[in-house]
């Protein structure tokens, strides 16, 4: 959506619009739902459609504070980062407290409330023991992205996994392009940093070039 068209349908939403708060469910809803589902190995379906509409109902709170020079989607990411992560401080809260394990990863689609889930692209079915590494692979990947923290964890995630793209970045960050890119390996190498060698296949090979930030953005 261009900018402009953007900027009126969120002076709609300003006004109550109700029309046009369908409009921003409807094109922002699949991706902020894949968004969540891809913060922890142990978000179900349920959980990512919950926390998606606890994103769009502080949207709806908070629309008229809304400064996202970005746009939008980058400003509902953002809502939705903080959602997922107090769900999985919760959650590991209460597996210290009571060592019981959160519900297992489930990678089907489905529906609920009338609406159909978007479901992730298919992929082979691992074995138990397989699955379980690979969400133990996963738990320590978020682990390192928390101990990074602050801004850097906040680039990668929107960025990699909400593919953001880098314009978008440097307008929300007031940052150049140059030094985006420059912000952006810095940040990847200080989360290598924290994963042991193994685990360094997780992270993105490398920042886009002069040429491909311009095709993506």
């Amino acid at each position: 959506m261009k900018a402009e068209a953007e900027a009126l349908l969120i002076q709609r939403c300003v006004r109550g619009d109700e029309a046009a708060w369908n409009e921003v469910f409807d094109t922002h809803y699949d991706a902020v739902f894949r968004f969540l589902y891809g913060q922890s190995s142990d978000f179900t379906t349920e959980d990512a459609e919950e926390l998606s509409q606890e994103v769009f109902l502080a949207a709806i709170q908070n629309i008229s504070a809304f400064q996202s020079r970005s746009g939008l989607q980058t400003w509902l990411f953002r809502i939705a980062m903080n959602r997922g992560r107090d769900l999985i401080a919760k959650r590991r809260a209460l597996k210290r407290g009571s060592g019981q394990q959160t519900l297992p990863l489930d990678p089907a689609g489905g529906r609920r409330g009338g609406r159909t889930i978007p479901a992730l692209p298919a992929a082979p079915t691992p074995d138990p023991a397989e699955q379980a590494s690979l969400a133990d692979d996963f738990e320590q990947l978020r682990t390192a992205l928390d101990r990074l923290g602050g801004p850097c964890r906040d680039l990668i995630e929107l960025h990699y996994f909400g593919e953001v793209p880098i314009r978008a970045l440097c307008i929300e960050f007031e940052m150049s392009v140059k030094s985006m890119r420059a912000r952006l390996r810095k940040c990847l190498k200080r989360l290598e940093e924290l994963l042991p060698m193994r685990f360094r296949v997780y992270t993105p090979a490398r920042v886009p070039s002069n040429a491909e930030n311009e095709t993506n953005a």
